[in-house]
């Protein structure tokens, strides 16, 4: 527990070094780690399954919250695509390699090492983008490739690893077929159990009407689906089938960030930065994890009967196919679905694909860095060599694992940003578009509220003259316009509150009394007011009228402003 804690606290340390500095901090934080491996008496060794259960679920469970359910389902075909038929194609690709490499090697043994680095981990990937700018399009389909790849490679590793240890030398297409029918499976229960665990949080939030439990069991929640999802089995024909936990964990977390906007303010206002702290420092430690493991792996490597020359040898050849395969799948799978044909096709079906630019593509083909499920599976074939489990070459998988986890996120994750800004792959307009969006969409919303609120205006005259309340509705229409935000009307609507108070406290009568039942007139408008805002913007987004992207910065806006009127209301009960 102490070198954890220690593990994390350094991470952390270098993770702020590298902000101030304006560097890439997985890069930093692995190199650091790197070095820090070769002092005597460091260590660190993590059981491979508690990297996978502890670390795993919560980065995808937060990536899925975060990305657009829109935008994903638009672009589910490309994020297959790189997301499933890649991992496939980069797992048989790099595992006919080793074969060839490595004459002790088996066919099942050197798929194990393809799907082992099959899976790329666009964690430092969508940060550049983000940080750089890069297009909508291309952040969605790189944040919905890491979403959905390391199910599928996490698949192919459990089928081969199961017919590595039952001593086989060879597949035969029975066993293809068991593997693609396993894949099925996996993908079934693993989504319909995500979604099961979805509807019940999001059930129990709509009843608990405590923010601080349902960000608590919102966190829970993708532990809940990889863990239980996991534990689903059952077999059939000798082989043995269950659930994926990644695919519960990501199916989970688009169902409850697509519903997210049905919540409470406060859920949503306490959910965010809790999310964003986790990312953070379980980012630093995958990252530092990886540097600390090279000195054992040199070591390993060295008294490995291949030794030192030979295994580093196919580890980087193997690098270089890594790396390869990717852009070469890109640039064909796209292109081959832009010919004449394929395009008619695709009109006919009604379905027709965003279409990218040779930057575009290019920036997605060099994004392949690979990480924590990498170094997570290479340690599973490791420990259970240790335990005496006959495994071919197991020194060089491990190796090829680690080479090829370092070897892109230094070649790639460092030139990334370089590619990125040469290629001038920015979409300078989206700020001003969203701006535009933002600013129709607060207009919509208040003109909707308007009318909705007729009656709370009418008593609102009845309690304040029609004169006045005339006044206020100009105003707040006013505010509905491009040349004020929205959150002037709340601001009129606050001052008129004060000023009626402090009338009431000079006026003879029941001024205690006055103010009260003004204070709360004047609240339930204001919350009605925010209320209906946040139902037209659910309502134009289920339409399809509405990017989320959008949504989200407009509620965001709506629910700081709620959270400002509580607290206002408070302190006035208060006074």
């Amino acid at each position: 527990m102490e070198e954890i804690l220690l593990l994390l606290v350094g991470a952390l340390a270098v993770t702020v070094v590298a902000r101030k500095l304006g560097l890439p901090a997985p890069l930093l934080v692995t190199a650091v780690a790197l070095g820090v491996s070769f002092i005597p008496g460091v260590d660190f060794e993590i059981d491979p399954e508690s990297i996978l259960t502890i670390v795993l679920p919560p980065l995808l469970f937060s990536a899925a919250l975060d990305i657009s359910f829109q935008d994903f389902a638009n672009s589910l075909r490309q994020i297959r695509r790189l997301g499933i038929m890649l991992v496939i194609l980069t797992a048989i690709v790099v595992g006919g390699v080793a074969n060839i490499l490595v004459p002790d090697l088996t066919l099942p043994a050197a798929l194990l090492i393809g799907a082992i680095v099959a899976p790329p981990d666009a964690v430092s990937a969508t940060a550049i983008g983000k940080k750089l700018g890069l297009p909508r399009r291309v952040m969605t389909v790189l944040s919905g490739e890491s979403l959905i790849n390391d199910a599928a490679a996490l698949t192919l590793f459990k089928l081969f690893l199961v017919t590595v240890l039952a001593g086989a030398s060879n597949f035969d297409q029975g066993l293809i077929g068991q593997g693609l029918l396993l894949l099925l499976v996996n993908i079934v229960i693993g989504v319909g159990f995500g979604l099961l665990v979805a509807f019940v949080v999001q059930f129990i939030r709509e009843r608990v009407n405590d923010s601080l439990i349902e960000t608590v069991i919102g966190l829970l929640a993708p532990f809940v689906a990889y863990i239980f999802a996991e534990q689903i089995h059952f077999e059939l024909g000798g082989l043995e089938y269950g659930g994926s936990g990644v695919l519960a964990v990501v199916a989970a977390g688009l169902s409850l960030g697509y519903n997210a906007p049905k919540g409470s303010y406060t859920m949503r206002l306490q959910e965010q930065p809790i999310w964003a702290s986790v990312d953070v420092l379980l980012e630093a430690f995958v990252f530092a994890l990886i540097g600390l493991q090279f000195k054992k792996v040199i070591e390993d490597a060295i008294a490995s009967p291949h030794g030192l020359g030979f295994s580093l040898g196919v580890a980087f050849i193997l690098l270089a196919v890594t790396i390869l395969v990717r852009p070469a799948y890109v640039f064909f799978s796209y292109y081959r679905r832009r010919t004449p044909r394929a395009i008619r096709r695709q009109q006919r079906r009604g379905r027709i694909e965003q279409q990218m630019s040779w930057q575009d593509l290019t920036v997605i083909s060099w994004t392949g860095m690979r990480g924590v499920v990498t170094l997570a599976s290479a340690a599973t074939v490791t420990g259970l060599a240790a335990q005496g489990a006959d495994i071919p070459a197991q020194d060089i998988i491990f190796l090829t694992a680690f080479v090829v986890t370092i070897g892109t996120l230094l070649i790639q994750g460092v030139t990334l940003p370089f590619v990125i800004r040469w290629l001038k792959v920015t979409d300078p307009d989206q700020a001003k578009r969203d701006a535009a969006a933002e600013r129709d969409l607060i207009t919509k919303t208040y003109q909707v509220a308007m009318e909705e609120m007729k009656p709370q205006w009418e008593q609102l005259a009845e309690k304040i003259g029609k004169e006045k309340a005339q006044k206020f509705l100009e105003r707040i229409q006013f505010a509905a316009t491009a040349q004020f935000q929205a959150q002037q009307a709340d601001e009129e609507l606050e001052e008129a509150a004060s000023q009626e108070e402090a009338a009431a406290r000079t006026s003879q009568g029941p001024s205690a009394q006055q103010r009260k039942e003004f204070g709360k007139l004047m609240n339930d408008m204001r919350r009605k007011l925010n209320d209906v805002r946040r139902e037209v913007i659910i309502r134009e987004r289920d339409a399809g009228n509405l990017d989320e992207e959008v949504m989200r910065t407009v509620l965001m806006e709506l629910d700081t402003e709620a959270f400002a009127m509580d607290k206002s209301w408070q302190n006035r009960m208060r006074s």
